[in-house]
């Protein structure tokens, strides 16, 4: 039988055209962003309340719940993490 899978993997094209990490980033970022909106949406919180329990504004709430906008920080995440009661765990893998 025949592999039907010729040639390298999508993984392996991204890394050829030096886009991986940024691929990986978006992925990720998009992940994080709904998951976020699931937990406030699980404990009915709004935007503006979840700005005022992470100490900043509402416009970094919408920047950290945008799935587009990649830039965002460890001290951003852990804020978050502790205004909706949970841990943020990072790990390679």
């Amino acid at each position: 039988m025949k592999d039907k899978h010729i040639g390298s993997s999508f993984d392996d094209f991204l890394q050829e055209e030096g886009i991986l990490a940024e691929a990986e980033a978006a992925a990720l970022k998009r992940i994080l962003a709904y998951q976020i909106k699931q937990e406030m949406e699980l404990r009915n919180i709004s935007k503006t309340a979840l700005a005022k329990m992470m100490k900043t504004s509402r416009s970094s709430v919408d920047r950290l719940l945008d799935p587009k906008n990649s830039s965002i920080t460890l001290l951003t995440l852990e804020n978050v993490a502790i205004a909706l009661g949970k841990k943020l765990k990072l790990q390679f893998a």
